[in-house]
């Protein structure tokens, strides 16, 4: 694939941040549009927008935890324009909180979302790449698919399985000869709302959270992440790492080996504010006095 000129691109998690920024980019470069989104005002709002500039533009409500409903989309999505060429497995939330404090039920929303989300929008959509002759695959890991953090355990895993899955897709697609690229993204901080509508274990300062990810983390916009990515598709590019952050960090890990994870928990101890129990930062609150932040994630 050397152009989007006409090229039918699916994106979920299309609502807000680098799935509306892509969209937007794919529709200036000339690409039909399928969106998705389990916010559906957000969804509407980016339909809006991709609309104006002109691309065509098909789009539902979808919660990719839902593979019953992720296959019957890309049977509607073939319906509607006769073949898919890029699926982009954009949609993802983020959850903060120790392994000691979290639930197995937090843990398995994280997976679920950022990981089976992906494993079900790249098989419901593979056959249809295949048989479009000119196919890719985009799955969105993380910087955090490259290095653990603390306090990101779930979020690491489900990135770190996104990073292996795709890689042997990669592979396999490459040994059965079929006419589609495979492409891993791995963001570093971003400025999008991930970080304001992440799930926290008890105990952690939720908007304190984000306020430190978006002060000191988020440092590229969502629209120069897109055209990285965007030009990593037109490339064939089988890994991208999108922000200075994401090189930098990425070198460490191959420089160092696990000698990483002494270092980052060295910084992190160092960085990252004390987590304050919620009631005693109500009480903080109440006398006028100053909370400390929690954890961050990216």
């Amino acid at each position: 694939m050397t152009e989007l000129k006409n090229k039918v691109v699916v994106i979920t998690g299309a609502g807000s941040g680098i799935g509306r920024a892509l969209a937007q980019d794919f529709a200036r470069s000339g690409a039909k549009l399928a969106l998705s989104d389990v916010d559906a005002t957000g969804l509407a709002q980016t339909v809006k927008q991709v609309r104006l500039i002109g691309a065509p533009v098909h789009h539902t409500s979808l919660d990719v935890t839902d593979r019953a409903a992720v296959l019957a989309y890309a049977d509607e999505v073939v319906a509607e324009y006769g073949v898919v060429n890029v699926i982009v497995n954009n949609a993802g939330i983020a959850f903060t909180g120790d392994i000691e404090k979290m639930s197995f039920d937090q843990i398995e929303r994280v997976m679920a979302v950022d990981f089976w989300g992906v494993v079900h929008g790249t098989k419901a959509f593979l056959p249809h790449l295949i048989a479009s002759g000119d196919g890719h695959v985009v799955n969105i890991s993380s910087l955090f698919g490259l290095l653990s953090m603390p306090s990101q355990s779930a979020y690491n895993a489900a990135k770190f399985a996104v990073r292996g899955f795709t890689e042997s897709l990669r592979e396999e697609m490459l040994i059965a000869g079929h006419p589609v690229q495979v492409t891993c993204v791995h963001p570093g901080g971003i400025k999008t709302a991930i970080a304001r509508n992440a799930g926290v274990v008890d105990g952690e300062d939720q908007k304190s959270l984000a306020e430190f990810f978006d002060a000191k983390l988020a440092k590229m916009t969502p629209e120069d992440a897109a055209k990285v990515i965007r030009r990593a598709v037109i490339r064939n590019r089988p890994r991208v790492l999108v922000g200075w952050d994401a090189k930098a960090l990425h070198l460490l890990v191959r420089v160092t080996g696990a000698g990483y994870e002494r270092l980052v928990a060295l910084a992190a101890g160092r960085m990252v504010p004390k987590t304050v129990p919620a009631a005693a930062a109500h009480a903080e609150a109440d006398t006028g006095q100053t909370t400390a932040a929690s954890r961050a994630s990216a």
